[in-house]
Formats: C-alpha cells, sequence, structure tokens
C-alpha cells in the first residue's frame, strides 16, 4: 500500500531516504530550507554523490514519484507521514546540537494545527534516548494544539546506512525499527517498508533510539579493538589479518550475539587474566591498548556497581545466591561475585551464601588452593538451601544463572528486596523492591 511522505532534511539521509521510498511506489515530497538542495532536486539531481543515487533521483523525478520544496505547510497538508532527516551535529562538548530537529518540530507542529486528518511525525535522526517523548513530542503538542497518541502520532525509525552503499542498505536491513507507543502510528510507519524483506521490531520510542547508538558503538568498538589487535600483532612480527580472519570464522562465541547481554562483570580463569597479559605484553612493546585496558576497568566498575546498588537498600544482613563466576560451574578463580563478597564484607555486612555446585567436600585442585589460600573464611556463610539464604537476607542478590534461582519468587517476604545482576526473572526491570544491574 503506497503512502504520501514528506521528508525533512535533504542531506544523506534524507535524500537516499526520499529516493528509495519514492522507489517503493510510494508518493515523496523533499523539504529543507536550503532553496539549493530544493532546486535540484527538482532538477533531478540528487544532493550527494554515491554510486546509484544520482540516477534513482532523476528516475524518481521524472516519474513523479519524487518533488521538493522549501513550504512546511504545504507538504504536511499534502502528506500522511513526515519523516524528519535533519542533522543533529556535534557540539564543544560532546553533546547534540538539537537547534535543526527543534526548529523543524516546531514548524511540523504548526501545519497540524489546521490539519484534521491523522498525520505520523516519525524522527530518523540520530537522537539520544529521551529525545523523542521528552523534547520532540512537546514541541509538537504545543506548536499544534493536539495530543500526540490522540490527534497525530509520532515515531522514531533508526536508518542504518552506511555512506558508499545506502541504497543498498536500504533495500537489504537487518531489520526496521520502529519506535511508537501506539498500534496505529506503528502501522503506518511500518506500511513504508512492507516491501522489504526484513524483520521489523517495534519497540518503545527509548529503545529505538538506544539501538543506533548501541551499534553505532559497537562499530567503533570493533574497529579499535581490530586495530589494537593489529598493533600488537605487528610489533610480534605476527599476521594480524590472518589473525582475524581466523577469528571471524567464529560464529559460535566471536561474531555472534554471545556475550552481548547486559549483566554482571566477567571473571573464571582464562578472560581476566588473558586480558592482563595481552596488555601487559603491550606495554613491553611500547603499544598503547585503551581498548584492552578499558575492558578490564569496565569490568571492576560493575562490580562496585553492584556494590553500591545492595549498599543503597540499607541492609545490613545480604543472602547471597551463586558463588561461582557462572552457573554450572565450581570454578571460583576471579570470580566476580567473590569479589563482590568481599566488599560487602569490608564494609561489615553479613552474609549467607549458596551455591550447590560450590561444597567444601568437593572442591579439588586449584579450585581448593585457591580458597584455601584467598577465602578462607567464605566457608562460614555457606549454606545448604536457598531457603535458607532467602530467609536470612534483607535483601537478596542473584549472582549466578543457575535455573533454580530463576524460581524464588514465591519464597520472597512481601517488600525483600532483590538486585538481580543475571536478568533471572525475565523481561522484569527495576522497580520497588527488585533492582537489575543494567535493566
Amino acid at each position: 500500500m503506497s503512502s504520501t511522505v514528506s521528508v525533512f532534511g535533504l542531506g544523506y539521509v534524507g535524500c537516499v531516504t526520499a529516493a528509495c521510498l519514492a522507489r517503493e511506489g510510494h508518493t515523496v515530497i523533499g523539504v529543507d530550507v536550503n532553496a539549493g538542495k530544493v532546486g535540484m532536486i527538482r532538477n533531478g539531481t540528487a544532493t550527494i554523490v554515491e554510486n546509484g543515487i544520482g540516477e534513482l533521483v532523476a528516475e524518481m523525478v521524472a516519474a513523479g514519484r519524487l518533488s521538493a520544496t522549501t513550504d512546511v505547510a504545504d507538504a504536511v497538508a499534502r502528506t500522511e507521514i513526515s519523516l524528519v532527516c535533519v542533522g543533529t551535529p556535534s557540539q564543544a562538548n560532546g553533546g547534540l546540537d538539537l537547534g535543526y530537529i527543534r526548529r523543524v518540530a516546531a514548524e511540523i507542529g504548526a501545519a497540524l494545527r489546521d490539519k484534521s486528518a491523522w498525520h505520523v511525525v516519525v524522527i530518523r535522526s540520530t537522537v539520544l534516548p529521551g529525545t523523542t517523548a521528552e523534547i520532540i513530542t512537546p514541541i509538537l503538542e504545543e506548536a499544534s494544539g493536539k495530543k500526540a497518541g490522540v490527534d497525530f502520532g509520532v515515531s522514531m525509525n533508526p536508518e542504518f546506512l552506511r555512506e558508499g552503499t545506502s541504497i543498498r542498505d536500504f533495500d537489504d536491513p537487518p531489520f526496521t525499527v520502529i519506535g511508537a507507543e501506539d498500534e496505529r502510528t506503528a502501522n503506518t510507519v511500518g506500511a513504508l517498508y512492507g516491501g522489504l524483506d526484513a524483520p521489523v521490531r517495534v519497540v518503545q520510542l527509548a529503545v529505538a533510539e538506544m539501538i543506533k547508538y548501541a551499534c553505532n558503538s559497537f562499530h567503533g568498538l570493533k574497529v579499535a579493538f581490530a586495530n589494537e589487535i593489529g598493533g600488537i600483532s605487528k610489533a610480534l612480527n605476527v599476521d594480524s589479518h590472518e589473525v582475524m580472519k581466523i577469528f571471524c570464522e567464529d560464529t559460535k562465541l566471536n561474531i555472534s550475539p554471545y556475550y552481548l547481554r547486559p549483566g554482571f562483570a566477567f571473571g573464571g580463569s582464562c578472560l581476566p587474566k588473558d586480558l592482563r597479559a595481552l596488555s601487559y605484553r603491550a606495554r613491553q612493546l611500547d603499544i598503547d591498548t585503551p581498548v584492552l585496558l578499558g575492558a578490564l576497568s569496565s569490568n571492576e566498575k560493575q562490580i562496585d556497581r553492584a556494590y553500591e546498588m545492595i549498599r543503597a537498600t540499607g541492609a545490613r544482613k545480604v543472602g547471597m545466591l551463586g558463588l561461582a563466576f557462572k552457573a554450572g560451574t565450581d570454578d571460583l578463580r576471579e570470580s566476580p561475585i567473590v569479589t563482590l563478597v568481599e566488599q560487602l564484607i569490608g564494609k561489615g555486612m553479613q552474609l549467607a551464601i549458596y551455591d550447590g555446585h560450590v561444597s567444601q567436600a568437593n572442591l579439588i585442585g586449584a579450585n581448593r588452593e585457591y580458597i584455601e589460600k584467598e577465602i578462607p573464611h567464605i566457608w562460614s556463610m555457606m549454606r545448604g538451601t536457598i531457603q535458607e539464604v532467602i530467609d536470612y537476607g534483607d535483601v537478596v542478590v542473584i549472582g549466578n544463572g543457575t535455573p533454580e534461582f530463576r524460581d524464588i519468587q514465591p519464597q520472597l517476604r512481601d517488600g525483600q528486596m532483590v538486585v538481580d545482576l543475571v536478568r533471572a526473572f525475565g523481561a522484569r526491570t527495576s522497580s520497588g523492591s527488585y533492582q537489575g544491574v543494567a535493566w
């Protein structure tokens, strides 16, 4: 089903979006304050230089499906959906300059004041979580005198277009993300992309805003990581491209969803030790590795974050479920939970701990040596059942993903605080007596 669409901002994202939507059969009006850009579109000329976009703009203008104007009110009056694609450049302090998007929102809102038909305003510009709901929507409501979700719709629809491959990225996206608070708005925006073979994810506005930043931050992190591995490899006369080629063949752990769920700190006998060793070797080679060092520092901060959450409850008695660094193991070496326990004890808190895989009778080898040397006092805190720990603690901390910990809700006392480090209770988010470490 075709729609009538106004695209605000005829820069990179706006030009590509307008041309591709027109090609999908929609009638598109490009809008920009820059009369030069408007004139270029009217003449069938793209406002950017990229393979394929010039031909596509010319074809769509010739077909009558793509036009351009500087008249905001006319564009809004003649379309059902407005996509806002204006820039949100950086300020000197790193924050976003929202001047362009504020102005466009006010102009669209003023145009909506005189429009009785349902209209959807879609933010496609990159903005931080909360911007659409807390800044843009109030501007639209004030300028229009109408209510979002009742008189008009508001959506967040982030783009994932790379310079140089934008048309291909538009045609073959990994997903289409639609942030919306009502079904009518979500369906209206979703219809724009009905011809694309990609899953549609309808989420809350702030989730849609955050996804864009998560993606771009991860892309930057990957580049920096590969470059640090490359720097160390070169200094050691190792072929970094061969290393990373094989690295990328691991789709179980490396290029996969694994390790990409927010939760508690990493630990165990491998990750901390190997990160330290590689960072130390890099220092010997005079190679700076801020990303690798940052991973260790960030991991320590996550333990501190959990401690602060527990401290903030005001509880003096803590019930700890889980001691090993992950479920299904008795490995306590560099377990972040053990570090957390030590912090809590150091602040005078009393603990009761349960871990079905950790017992004084069964531990052998390196694990036993570690406990006897580093934390022999831990045994006085161990309990034989989950219920004993729950009965003891004013706050219950879920430390690892042992399946039986996910079923403790009926055993909790009314108002008993829970600090969850592994999202044991599914999609539940922090509120009242439940606090998740990162959700």
